[in-house]
């Protein structure tokens, strides 16, 4: 006389074999670099306040593959937008990464013949400071609007760091209390320039191709002050 519990188990077990999901083609896998320096979101952030505390290994690996684009200029374009920007209505945006020193770069941005704008990237005893200084033609600082920026909460990664607004841009412009700026590098690839604020939405990002050196641009306004 068959077994009553096996009779149970034979209908159960060809019920599982049905839903059994099929192993994927290795084929159709898409290949993600691996990012060993990925912060988690309850990563201990660096205390400003210990200068003891050295930058981490991530952000050394994105300061070196900044630097290694040094003296060489690429082209970009803006991937992301507020609808009614016209900022981004340009015929040519140029990133120079003009001058390396051991603890500062910096990196022009030419949008058509405006020269203004140069991204200001620092090591400090804690992470990186992102800082935009501006400049009018005749080469003195844009009082109204320059040096905002922000400094490194994270250790980040080797593709990204990101620059949370620093008081002194919040007290400028209020509305950049939920706002950080951003650098990406993928290199051999592209370079990515954004912002976004988070309480209204607000996002910026451009795409320079690091594929197709240009010509190096005029310096910007104001470079020797800043040279």
């Amino acid at each position: 006389m068959p077994n009553p519990r096996l009779l149970l188990l034979l209908p159960l077990t060809a019920i599982l074999v049905a839903c059994e999901v099929p192993e994927p083609d290795p084929e159709e896998l898409v290949e993600v670099p691996e990012d060993p320096y990925v912060a988690e979101p309850d990563q201990p952030t660096a205390d400003p306040a210990d200068p003891a505390t050295e930058p981490a290994e991530a952000q050394a690996v994105f300061w070196e593959r900044i630097e290694a684009l040094c003296g060489q200029a690429f082209e970009g374009r803006p991937i992301e937008a507020p609808d009614d920007s016209d900022w981004w209505e340009a015929d040519r945006m140029v990133m120079h990464v003009r001058q390396c020193e051991d603890d500062e770069i910096r990196i022009p941005l030419h949008v058509d013949d405006d020269r203004s704008r140069t991204w200001v990237l620092t090591r400090t005893e804690t992470g990186l400071q992102l800082k935009h200084d501006h400049r009018l033609e005749d080469g003195t600082p844009d009082t109204a609007n320059t040096d905002y920026g922000g400094h490194t909460a994270t250790h980040g990664s080797i593709w990204r760091q990101e620059f949370p607004a620093d008081p002194y841009s919040v007290e400028a412009v209020p509305a950049r209390e939920s706002q950080l700026w951003y650098l990406e590098i993928r290199p051999g690839d592209a370079f990515y320039y954004g912002l976004r604020r988070e309480a209204t939405g607000l996002r910026y990002r451009v795409e320079f191709d690091l594929t197709r050196p240009v010509d190096a641009p005029p310096p910007p306004w104001g470079a020797e002050e800043t040279s």
